[in-house]
């Protein structure tokens, strides 16, 4: 109890400010007591205030307290220094729900500095001393302060685990070792922290290494993001302001085209009104005869009549030689402004893919399949394109299949169609991610490729050959071995030769890869590039007979 006192008594010398042992204690009106230049500090910082207040009770006053030294706690402070008393700790000192605390203080307990492996307690700074000090406790393992320490005790013994046993992966103790785990591969703890302690540095080296890599991945995105949308930008500004030009040229023409009909207009209008008036004259004129000539036939004066006669019944002649005919009409006009728009709507329209936006994907590609059963998944069904087969080729099971013959086809002519190599391409554009089979036979000499719709068709130069170009990329295959070619470039491929070839494509992530297919799946070639255009299956052959079949995957 006297120990329990004595500690009240600390704290209620401490100063609430500093949370220090009161330096020339004083009190204020409310009878709370500080350090004078602590609450001098905090009375000069409420100098600008209207009031000033207790920083413990919050009392206010109206005018600064006045300071009056407090004669009791200064002696009081200074009989705790001859006894070498300290302070009690501050608030923050003392253990918290989710501190570790001092396992030998008692009453409110002071947060502890280090857990003793060997003593399996944890100790303040006060209670830990005695490990710096003696001798007793110099071998002991001090750690973090840690919750966990009992959990280095053996439940059925109740002794320290410093053994694992390897065989049960397992931490024992002493007794273990010479009972349940006798015979077992045991090591000390130590010997096999020191072991997984090396796994573990492997382990972080090569976490920290991906960190780096998918840093560096992260920076290459942000990179890509801003060229995206600087890309972007500047497609929005530039086509806008070529939309804007096309809109001020369909304007400025068809303020022209209104313009040349008006003025047409006038001219025409203007000649019908000249020729409408002198046509009113005219009848103006016959009128005023026939009324003439009407009045005279109904005089009964006969000398009159013979008189007047000759010259009322002669005609003068038409004031113009008038025959009416259709006049020009301005469906010229319309007719060639509307093929002008039927033409915009087939820019517009279907050939307006030709400045669509091709598919933007920044992400991580996606994992390519590693079982038939998953690339399955993704398969393609294709159809050869008949436009673009060369006549000596023929297809047949609904254009999956093509086979080499030895007379030509009458096919129509197209500009699709391959005319000097034997060569044909699918219809369906392919994009996205996707997987097809190729079943070949025949001389063992074959071509599998993929290419751009834009490749030549024309001839048998390099810009038509499958490989041959930057537009196809062609896995070839010859006397049980296969190369690839990309370019006129040769690259030798090894695999187990087989009749199969399946082919994986992953277009917004440019990867392009060639299979082997069996009982099992090789990967022969993997592409990784950019695809700029959407892509299309093809297949060249070389001798009459050979034929290739684009499969049906279930």
């Amino acid at each position: 109890m006297a120990q329990k006192g004595v500690q009240l008594d600390q704290e209620t010398i401490c100063c609430s400010i500093c949370l220090d042992l009161l330096k020339d204690p004083v009190t204020i009106p409310c009878g709370h007591s500080y350090c004078m230049d602590c609450i001098k500090t905090h009375f000069d910082g409420e100098d600008q205030k209207p009031i000033y207040s207790c920083p413990q009770c919050r009392k206010d006053f109206a005018l600064r307290p006045v300071l009056l030294k407090s004669t009791m706690l200064a002696e009081l402070v200074e009989q705790l220094k001859k006894t070498g008393l300290q302070a009690a700790p501050a608030a923050h000192c003392y253990a918290g729900p989710e501190d570790v605390a001092c396992d030998v203080c008692s009453g409110r307990k002071l947060k502890a500095f280090k857990s003793c492996l060997q003593c399996l307690a944890s100790y303040c700074e006060q209670h830990l001393q005695p490990h710096y000090e003696s001798p007793t406790f110099k071998k002991h393992k001090l750690v973090e302060p840690s919750k966990k320490l009992q959990e280095n005790i053996c439940s059925r013994h109740g002794e320290v685990m410093k053994i694992f046993c390897r065989t049960h992966r397992q931490s024992i103790c002493y007794l273990c070792s010479v009972q349940e785990h006798k015979g077992h591969d045991t090591v000390s703890a130590a010997a096999e922290r020191s072991e997984r302690q090396k796994e573990l540095e492997v382990s972080q080296l090569n976490i920290q290494q991906r960190i780096q890599g998918r840093e560096k991945d992260v920076k290459l995105l942000q990179q890509e993001l801003e060229a995206i949308n600087h890309s972007a930008d500047k497609a929005v500004e530039d086509s806008e302001k070529m939309f804007t030009e096309m809109i001020r040229l369909m304007e400025k023409r068809s303020s022209e085209v209104k313009q040349q009909v008006r003025s047409q207009q006038e001219t025409e209008v203007r000649g019908v009104k000249e020729v409408e008036e002198k046509l009113q004259q005219e009848i103006r004129e016959l009128k005023r005869k026939d009324a003439e000539l009407t009045k005279l036939s109904q005089t009964e004066d006969h000398n009159q009549f013979l008189h007047s006669y000759p010259s009322l019944s002669a005609l003068s002649p038409s004031t113009s030689s008038i025959q009416i005919r259709p006049r020009r009409r301005f469906d010229h006009v319309t007719a060639a402004v509307s093929q002008v728009r039927d033409k915009l709507q087939n820019v517009l329209g279907d050939k307006w893919t030709d400045v669509s936006l091709a598919e933007v994907n920044v992400l991580l590609p996606t994992a390519e399949p590693k079982t038939r059963a998953e690339f399955l998944h993704y398969s393609r069904e294709i159809t050869l394109d008949l436009n673009t087969a060369h006549r000596l080729l023929v297809l047949s099971k609904n254009n999956r299949k093509v086979t080499l013959k030895s007379r030509k086809k009458s096919y129509s002519d197209h500009p699709d169609r391959f005319t000097g190599l034997y060569q044909v391409l699918n219809r369906e554009s392919l994009t996205g991610l996707c997987y097809w089979e190729v079943e070949t036979k025949g001389s063992g000499l074959f071509c599998v490729a993929v290419s751009y719709k834009n490749i030549s068709r024309a001839g048998e130069s390099h810009d038509c050959e499958f490989g041959s170009n930057n537009n196809c990329w062609a896995l070839k295959y010859y006397k049980n071995s296969y190369t690839f070619w990309y370019n006129k470039v040769c690259t030798p491929v090894s695999g187990p030769p087989s009749s199969r070839v399946g082919v994986y494509l992953d277009h917004s992530a440019g990867i392009l890869s060639f299979y082997s297919v069996s009982e099992t799946m090789t990967l022969l070639h993997r592409v990784q590039t950019t695809f700029t255009q959407p892509l299309h299956a093809g297949v060249r052959l070389h001798w009459s007979g050979d034929s290739a079949e684009f499969c049906e995957l279930k």
